[in-house]
């Protein structure tokens, strides 16, 4: 893995503390910080990263979003029945913002209790504003780091935090929009075009939105626990259908949560199904994340049911995106150990290691169904839906978002219109029965450790193949063990193959057992037959390792099959051509017009089927082949291979024809940690491949829920 990964921090943060009573802000305390940041040096984590000190930001970095003249006046409902600034005589009300704040170092707690009441949920202490500085500064420094290539990737732990402050208001335990800064920072100090800002913190980021909503070259997405306006910041501008304005309407992606105890599966589904596509389809040069961590399980604020492991995989989901430069900025969190927890997981994926297995998602169990695809094929599955669901208020809202933004984004153009039906949580908050906040403490697993494989990447090659940089060759010859081989001969090849391919096959079930050992994490192998090499790797996890294996083939193909008919493997294949004859065991055949060289098309499949597959089925491996004559481009590829790291642990193995030398380099590049390189803004996908894949997931969404995207109709009531 190319660079590193920053950890930007300085205790001196945690000076900014409150000075009186408040039950609001009580919560927003300095121990956020130095928890989290023992949490990181414990763990081994700290001393991993690349350190990099701590500036002020100056006048004129905080001057790009807090101006002299607001571009619109903060709404009432921000204050939540306090008086207005620009209506309290002791607040400064012709002052420009900044000036104002740089006052605040000389008042006493008095006056500081004062000056805080005009603001919503802020309060200040004679170290706020040289904290705020430090906050704002960090932020940029990161930016410095990975925009120069110093680092690839970071995380900034700062506060106070930032992305509810607007730009002459405080707001939200926020004094300067750190993010916000960071992405004008950007764009004028090194050009960049395009930003991409995600905010999974569990408040809307309505400062961040205010700044950007007119400018096409921000990118905003914000998930919020909303509850139709209910739960602060209780705006209007916070729904679905507000989606920026002018130039900048589709820009602004927000996703309101309306009910509380959130799961993975139900975050999962919007980054498959709305931010991913987008993502793609916007291309960003950089990405900058409002990591708040409240919208984990155990948070006050949240009240949502997300274990710390998710955040590993949805920052695993944005690191291809801008070729890896991506910067996670601290906001909210407020149970010191979810948030710990989460911080941890967050800087380890940053760092490249594995994905810990998803939680919370579900398995396959022993029980079939089968799904017509066409007239002369079946799909046959093995599924356990019984443990597996999204939400049906989280379908109702990513139903809306979907439909809200059909006009702008090509990616979403074949997405369902608004739902018919009144959103089943907008009759619970007609009647008055919104979530109560519940002191009931949660108990959750604590992550499950990651140990990252003393190998990263194995390779099988042929004689005359150089091994690539970072990688362990695996000769076949001083692995090969005579019991694997009998065992080979006996139970799946039979006599007629030769020594030279039986030896390489052997290799490559010896490489699978070291990886589920944890001794390699994943591999690359050139084979004669590619599809002999899946079959015989495929057969011998499932039926002597007792592992489930997820098969992705790029490329028309006849597969032998089935592969096996007891659930441990599925099989999604992707080409240009139309399923055969029908089939046993799991198989899912995505035909696409132009098979896999059309990149919008092939992105959708990736995206919106294969990774919700992918993460349902939860497999122990993953095999990725691509057959000759594939057609897939490099770029596509690699984001693939990349994309398919954060599922089984990380442990995947590729087969390709042993002709394609020349993509070995590139190939083992994202399995080594490297991100993968831009695809350049997509274009729509063909209408012909959409409505190949609509059919596909409606056959398939009975009972693999990761891919349900539209909401039916029902009473509200569902467990959590």
């Amino acid at each position: 893995m190319k660079a590193g990964t920053a950890l930007i921090y300085d205790e001196e943060m945690t000076r900014h503390r409150l000075l009186w009573d408040d039950p609001v802000c009580e919560i927003e305390v300095p121990e956020r910080l130095t928890l989290s940041h023992g949490a990181l040096v414990r763990s081994g984590l700290a001393a991993r990263c690349v350190s990099i000190p701590v500036r002020q930001a100056k006048d004129e970095d905080i001057l790009l979003v807090h101006r002299w003249v607001p571009i619109r006046p903060p709404p009432a409902s921000v204050y939540q029945n306090q008086t207005p600034l620009s209506t309290v005589s002791t607040a400064p009300t012709s002052q420009e913002y900044l000036e104002a704040v740089k006052t605040t170092p000389h008042l006493s707690v008095e006056e500081l209790q004062e000056f805080s009441k005009p603001f919503g949920d802020v309060y200040f202490h004679p170290d706020s504003y040289h904290c705020a500085k430090l906050a704002a500064g960090a932020t940029l420094q990161l930016v410095d780091g990975v925009l120069t290539g110093e680092v690839r990737n970071g995380l900034a732990l700062v506060r106070p935090p930032g992305h509810h402050s607007m730009h002459s208001t405080a707001n939200g335990f926020c004094v300067f929009n750190n993010v916000a800064i960071a992405a004008r920072y950007a764009k004028k100090t090194y050009g960049v075009k395009r930003v991409l800002i995600v905010d999974w913190d569990i408040h809307h980021g309505q400062g961040v939105q205010y700044c950007f909503e007119d400018d096409p070259s921000v990118l905003y997405f914000s998930w919020h626990r909303y509850e139709h306006q209910r739960y602060w910041p209780n705006l209007r501008e916070s729904d679905f259908d507000i989606m920026g304005k002018q130039k900048g309407t589709g820009f602004n992606i927000n996703v309101p949560w309306n009910k509380v105890g959130m799961k993975n599966s139900d975050y999962l589904s919007v980054f498959c199904h709305v931010l991913l596509p987008v993502a793609y389809e916007f291309c960003p040069d950089l990405v900058l994340v409002c990591a708040g961590f409240d919208s984990g399980i155990g948070d006050p604020e949240g009240q949502m049911s997300a274990t710390p492991d998710i955040f590993a995989h949805l920052t695993h989901l944005l690191m291809n995106l801008a070729g890896g430069r991506l910067c996670a900025v601290l906001e909210g969190g407020y149970n010191l150990t979810s948030l710990q927890q989460s911080v941890c997981q967050t800087v380890q994926t940053l760092l490249g290691d594995p994905a810990p297995p998803p939680v919370n998602l579900g398995g396959p169990c022993h029980r079939s169904a089968s799904y017509s695809s066409s007239s002369s094929s079946t799909i046959s599955i093995i599924f356990c839906a019984s443990h597996f669901f999204v939400s049906s208020s989280a379908l109702e809202s990513l139903h809306c978002v979907r439909a809200a933004h059909r006009p702008y984004w090509s990616c979403l153009k074949h997405a369902a219109e608004l739902p018919s039906f009144e959103i089943s949580t907008k009759r619970v908050k007609d009647e008055g029965n919104e979530s109560k906040q519940t002191n009931k403490e949660v108990v959750w697993p604590e992550p499950q450790k990651r140990v990252a494989p003393p190998v990263c990447t194995a390779v099988v090659l042929p004689d005359g193949v150089t091994c690539p940089d970072g990688c362990k060759a695996f000769i076949p010859l001083d692995d090969s063990d005579p019991a694997v081989v009998c065992n080979l001969r006996e139970k799946f090849l039979g006599d007629g193959v030769d020594g030279v391919a039986v030896a390489t096959l052997s290799s490559l079930v010896v490489l699978v057992e070291k990886m589920q050992k944890n001794q390699i994490r994943n591999g690359l192998a050139l084979v004669p037959d590619v599809a002999m090499a899946m079959m015989c790797v495929a057969k011998h996890t499932a039926a002597v390792l007792n592992e489930r294996v997820l098969v992705v083939c790029v490329g028309g193909s006849r597969l032998p099959g089935p592969i096996t008919e007891d659930g441990k493997t599925l099989l999604v294949q992707v080409s240009q051509e139309e399923a055969g004859e029908q089939r046993e065991g799991g198989f899912v055949p995505v035909c696409l017009k132009k098979g896999c060289s059309d990149v919008p098309g092939f992105m959708q499949a990736v995206l919106g089927l294969l990774l919700p597959l992918g993460y349902q089925y939860d497999p122990d491996l993953v095999l990725l082949m691509r057959t000759e004559g594939s057609s897939v481009c490099e770029g596509a590829w690699l984001q693939l291979t990349g994309l398919l790291q954060g599922v089984a642990q990380g442990r995947t193995l590729v087969l390709m024809q042993e002709r394609e030398k020349d993509c070995v380099a590139p190939t083992v590049s994202p399995l080594l940690g490297d991100a993968a390189p831009p695809l350049g803004p997509l274009d729509a996908p063909l209408a012909e491949d959409v409505e190949v894949l609509e059919r596909l997931r409606n056959r398939l969404q009975v009972d693999w829920k990761l891919l349900q995207t539209t909401a039916t109709e029902t009473g509200g009531d569902e467990q959590h």
